[in-house]
């Protein structure tokens, strides 16, 4: 039997939902479940992971290096608890993206990157050249397999489980040359960009720092996240941790509203899970309106205005 350990990612306090994703993921490869939470103090974090559908165990390794979630001390703890488990798998976001591949170099394997389907236990699909193509690969099952999982290509498993939350030490040597200095972070009471079921993007047709006032102006009345193409981040209207794309965050909301963006190849293939599709674009051979679900040619600064009161009528 498949025995699936799934890393969770979280800040300390709150498990982050591409965990859920990534639990998806090991739905369909089958077997028994495990989290592994790595903190100071796991409590929190452990009875939410607890609760997600299909977990058997969550396994709490709390230890003071693990206060803040640095790729280099938690791979060594993986590549020690691997030695029980068939498969290993990560969210492929910043955080999976960063631990997996040291976790397998410490086992001597090969990482597979961005599983978007579950053939069988050793065989997976992803995709190359920006989403263009996608390739089956297949993983050697021993030692074990080692994953990141492509959040934007799977929904969250649900909740509803009633997992043993246990408590387990690993005797892995972390590195001391490793050590957390500090972190920056833009503040925002916006819904975070990967997860948020609304996002609202503008590109480099906004105009200005200025007049990306817009887009936030329509994502609040939204409740949405706010993104941005990289043109825009290139042009100085936002900050590069709001960009949306194959350079940028890989995201499948539910709807994605693209304002004044052109609709590179790269950036569609941040948006190709996406639900639905609405464009603003005043150029109607834009490309965006080849992916878009609802486009609207115009000048996006009187088609958001009238959006907006829309809105305030509904």
């Amino acid at each position: 039997m498949n025995k699936i350990l799934v890393v969770a990612e979280h800040d300390g306090k709150t498990l982050n939902a591409s965990t859920a994703r990534a639990v998806n993921c090991a739905l369909a490869i089958g077997g028994e479940i495990d989290v592994a939470v790595f903190a100071v103090n796991a409590s929190a974090v452990s009875t939410a992971a607890g609760k997600l559908k299909g977990v058997k165990r969550v396994l709490k390794v709390e230890r003071a290096e693990n206060a803040h979630q640095l790729a280099a001390v938690l791979a060594p703890q993986i590549a020690k608890l691997a030695k029980d488990y068939t498969h290993v798998l990560a969210p492929s976001t910043t955080f999976g993206k960063d631990l997996l591949p040291r976790a397998a170099a410490l086992l001597g394997v090969q990482q597979v990157s961005d599983v978007m389907n579950v053939i069988d236990a050793t065989t997976f699909e992803r995709p190359m050249y920006a989403g263009n193509a996608i390739v089956t690969v297949k993983a050697p099952a021993a030692p074990c397999i080692l994953a990141t999982v492509r959040t934007a290509s799977w929904q969250e498993c649900g909740t509803g489980g009633t997992a043993e939350i246990v408590s387990v030490t690993t005797d892995a040597a972390v590195p001391a040359h490793t050590r957390f200095v500090g972190l920056k972070a833009e503040k925002s009471d916006r819904p975070d960009l990967q997860s948020a079921p609304r996002v609202v993007s503008g590109g480099r047709g906004v105009g200005s720092k200025e007049n990306f006032a817009v887009i936030y102006k329509l994502a609040d009345k939204l409740h949405a996240a706010v993104g941005a193409s990289r043109a825009a981040v290139d042009a100085g209207f936002v900050s590069n941790d709001l960009q949306v794309g194959q350079t940028g965050k890989i995201i499948a909301p539910e709807l994605y509203v693209a304002v004044g963006i052109s609709g590179a190849i790269q950036h569609l293939t941040g948006i190709k899970d996406a639900r639905t599709i609405v464009a603003i674009n005043k150029d109607p051979d834009a490309p965006i309106f080849q992916v878009a679900d609802i486009g609207l040619v115009g000048d996006l600064f009187q088609i958001l205005p009238e959006l907006e009161k829309e809105l305030d009528e509904l």
